[in-house]
């Protein structure tokens, strides 16, 4: 009888519906099929949002089982299909799904977990409002009672979560644009869930509790008789230039930190053999002056090499999170050369790094 490894689950968590949670995991997947991993979607809800589509060409979606149900005709996840299909990966669409009665389990995350146990690696997504001990909490900040719960094991025993966050103006703008939910429905949605106090409360608590369960993990996999055992908290780094949109950047990582309670750090990496102007100086030092008004630490490396500078500082200073702006290179640089942040991301492991679009 073959016996499996169990797969690796990797969830992406976010705030609410709309801030890119699928189109994040379909990106994921279109990136490890292009080395060669064999990907198949085994459940995608797309809801009408034509980029979410439009992000899945390329990718073998498993057909859905057709189950008739009180005389109507829907259709669920083929949990048996995909096991006879045997991908290395499976992306799997809101883990929280209540299934149609009469199916093998009452939940999508019990389906998970049964293509987990068969060697299959998964890629699935979750609001935060679903965890089950936050139901009382998102009750009372949104006045909202979620009725479909996952249980906290399930976030606690994944092997990565990610967090796609989005600022609540830009929440609402895609919402405004019919980006998210059917031009009848945004009106209601405005006055309702997606008030943008409403989305900032649910923001902290997607970025505290993922904050939570990487401290907890880490010190449930610690030896506690070695000396390296230390309490983990968040550590984020802001990483800053001489562009003037650095300060965006920095502002960005202060209230990412602010959220999470963790450390603030800023570094800035100058080439020792390039000079500069006065302005550029006078810049440098006004992020100085805000990392220190923010209560952060100013770490300035001088490095002719950007990305290793930043990578050992980050490895140094047990960073968690690291806050970037957009590459300024064209894409066919990016194709050729690679971005900084996939060089980073070659070079750390169990970092998150944020992206952050800034004025031009």
């Amino acid at each position: 009888m073959k016996s499996y490894r169990r797969g690796k689950h990797k969830i992406f968590i976010g705030m609410s519906p709309g801030v890119g949670k699928t189109y994040r995991m379909l990106e994921e997947g279109h990136r490890l099929r292009a080395e060669g991993i064999d990907v198949a979607i085994g459940l995608l809800e797309t809801h009408n949002r034509a980029e979410t589509a439009a992000k899945a060409i390329g990718l073998e979606q498993i057909p859905r089982q057709q189950i008739t149900w009180q005389g109507v005709t829907l259709s669920e996840m083929d949990v048996a299909a995909i096991l006879d299909r045997q991908p290395q990966l499976v992306l799997i669409d809101e883990l929280a799904h209540t299934n149609i009665p009469g199916v093998d389990r009452e939940k999508r995350y019990q389906d998970v977990e049964h293509i987990l146990a068969a060697g299959i690696d998964v890629y699935s997504t979750l609001n935060i409002q679903h965890i089950e001990s936050l139901n009382d909490t998102v009750a009372q900040l949104t006045g909202i009672v979620v009725r479909e719960r996952i249980p906290d094991r399930i976030l606690e025993t994944a092997d990565e979560v990610i967090v796609v966050d989005v600022t609540p103006e830009t929440l609402q703008e895609r919402l405004k644009d019919g980006k998210i939910y059917a031009p009848e429905k945004i009106d209601q949605s405005l006055k309702n869930f997606f008030q943008r106090r409403h989305l900032a409360a649910l923001r902290e608590l997607a970025l505290r509790e993922v904050a939570n369960n990487i401290e907890d993990t880490e010190q449930s996999n610690s030896d506690t008789n070695s000396q390296s055992v230390y309490k983990i908290h968040e550590r984020v780094l802001a990483c800053v230039s001489t562009y003037p949109n650095s300060i965006q950047l920095l502002r960005r990582g202060a209230r990412i930190a602010g959220y999470m309670r963790g450390r603030f750090y800023v570094i800035f990496v100058n080439d020792p053999d390039r000079f500069l102007t006065k302005t550029e100086s006078l810049h440098v030092a006004t992020c100085e002056r805000l990392c220190q008004e923010f209560g952060g630490e100013f770490i300035h490396v001088r490095d002719d090499n950007v990305v290793k500078a930043i990578a050992q500082t980050a490895t140094q200073y047990r960073i968690t999170q690291i806050v970037m702006g957009e590459s300024r290179k064209s894409r066919w640089q990016i194709f050729w050369k690679g971005s900084l942040t996939q060089k980073i991301l070659r070079l750390l492991k169990n970092v998150d790094i944020h992206i952050i679009s800034t004025d031009k």
